[in-house]
């Protein structure tokens, strides 16, 4: 496994996303049109892919949400290599690069139907918060949030 660091132009993230939409679409079902209005690519500059034989496998991003803490964005592996712990390499290795930037904490949203993502984050450290910003009434929404170490 390689983990690289790039940008959201980089072809293989944008070949992911396309992969991850079509199961959020599934997941979501009629929610899927709001959510998807808050995932677009515009302004993701730190994209991590990890690699397997040369062949992009997974994805996690990153965008600043205030001056302090960042919002993890776009987090996907393939279904074919799910339960190897990648999504764990590839938010461990977006944590580290926050950390790099001076950020103090990370924040996510995920929704109730993705019992594995919320567990993957709870397992990571993160801890369910009061849902933010444009998430704030949406009942399907979960926020989870976890304090970087310096």
């Amino acid at each position: 496994m390689q983990i690289k660091r790039t940008t959201s132009q980089n072809k293989d993230f944008q070949k992911l996303v396309i992969l991850l939409d079509q199961d959020l679409a599934i997941r979501d079902g009629e929610d899927h049109a709001f959510y998807a209005q808050f995932d677009k690519l515009d302004n993701i500059n730190h994209v991590v892919i990890c690699y397997n034989n040369e062949v992009a496998i997974g994805c996690g991003a990153f965008k600043e949400f205030n001056s302090d803490t960042v919002e993890i964005k776009r987090m996907f592996v393939h279904p074919d290599f799910r339960g190897k712990a990648i999504a764990s390499t590839i938010l461990k290795e977006l944590e580290t690069w926050a950390n790099e930037y001076q950020y103090n904490s990370c924040v996510l949203e995920t929704g109730k139907n993705n019992p594995n993502a919320i567990a993957l984050y709870q397992k990571s450290g993160y801890q369910l918060i009061p849902n933010y910003d444009q998430y704030e009434n949406i009942e399907t929404s979960v926020c989870l949030k976890k304090h970087l170490l310096k």
